[in-house]
């Protein structure tokens, strides 16, 4: 009876956190968008207009408008809301993801481990598909102010098809595979470990993803974060915004531990009550 309870509460905050993380990532790319037109606002020529008629507003003592200006404010108030909103919804599913791992603990370890690992592959999606950073870069120019070089705002998926397009061949297919194929493998995996954990290929699927956990998840993560950084990093003066997609993978990267470590102390428990029978 508990059991019948359990599993469609789970199964729908499941749900509600992977609505919340689609609206995380709309708010993500409408101020991804947002910035874009921020910085095609503020190459040369249209900086260099917009103070010209900024110094033109200041000399008319107020009789003349810069429409610019007030443009460019809009867009700034639309960027700043979504990214709190991108933020605000982040936090939900945060929110949520803990919830789940705690009923399901309450609940037992073969729970924990199929619906940590399906709320797990839910955050790898995010995480995978939403802007991890922006980089602007950007030069002080005398007269005119600062000016917009360049602009890039790149998820772990688009990192990996930059780097590939580049040249950097080697690189991209190790980021695909320890930061994306073998995540969603190990996450698949652990799911079928919770379901059929009798199953005498369990324990050689848990042994296998803990020997390789820690280079798949923690180190080629932290190299994968330095190399989107410095795939857009061509000019000193550059800036650099972290983005909610990074608090997906690095939401993934937690849970993921914890799964593993779930079963397979499910699994030495099933072999200690199977050898006490």
């Amino acid at each position: 009876m508990k059991n019948k309870i359990i599993i469609p509460l789970l199964s729908l905050m499941i749900i509600i956190m992977g609505y919340f993380g689609l609206q995380a990532y709309s708010q993500a790319k409408k101020y991804e968008q947002s910035t874009q037109k921020l910085v095609m606002d503020r190459d040369v020529s249209k900086q260099a207009e917009y103070q010209a008629k900024a110094w033109l507003e200041k000399l008319s003592l107020g009789h003349y408008a810069n429409e610019k200006r007030l443009v460019r404010e809009e867009i700034i108030k639309e960027k700043e809301l979504h990214g709190s909103e991108a933020k605000r919804y982040t936090l939900y599913v945060m929110g949520l993801l803990a919830m789940i791992l705690m009923v399901s603990l309450v609940t037992g370890l073969r729970f924990f481990t199929f619906f940590g690992a399906l709320s797990a592959l839910v955050v790898l999606y995010f995480g995978l598909f939403t802007p991890l950073l922006t980089v602007t870069i950007h030069k002080e120019l005398e007269y005119i102010g600062d000016v917009v070089l360049s602009f890039e705002s790149k998820s772990l998926l688009g990192s990996v098809v930059k780097l590939w397009e580049g040249g950097d061949i080697v690189v991209a297919l190790v980021i695909l595979l320890f930061s994306v194929l073998v995540p969603l493998i190990k996450t698949l995996s652990l799911m079928f470990v919770a379901v059929v954990m009798e199953s005498r290929f369990a324990h050689g699927i848990v042994r296998f993803f803990k020997v390789i956990g820690k280079w798949s998840m923690l180190d080629v993560f932290v190299v994968a974060v330095l190399l989107v950084y410095l795939t857009g990093s061509g000019s000193e003066v550059s800036h650099a915004e972290v983005q909610v997609g990074l608090y997906f993978f690095l939401a993934y990267v937690f849970v993921s531990m914890l799964v593993s470590l779930s079963a397979d102390k499910m699994l030495e428990k099933s072999v200690d009550s199977g050898s006490s029978t």
